[in-house]
């Protein structure tokens, strides 16, 4: 349990520097868009993307 958990944070850390890595540019626009969206269509982005990992999760166990 305990090394698929800290697979798991690796695996994210090397996801979300994937883009200030290759497109630190395009980055910077992605997150200048996100501070002028609503609070409530952050919070849902998350929430669908939080669903759909945990969807893809139990698909794959």
């Amino acid at each position: 349990m305990g090394q698929d958990l800290l697979t798991a944070i690796a695996l994210v850390l090397i996801i979300e520097g994937l883009m200030p890595a290759i497109a630190p540019a395009a980055w910077k626009r992605y997150l200048a868009e996100i501070t002028r969206m609503s609070t409530r269509t952050i919070r849902v982005a998350g929430a669908v993307s939080m669903l759909a990992g945990a969807l893809l999760l139990q698909f794959l166990h």
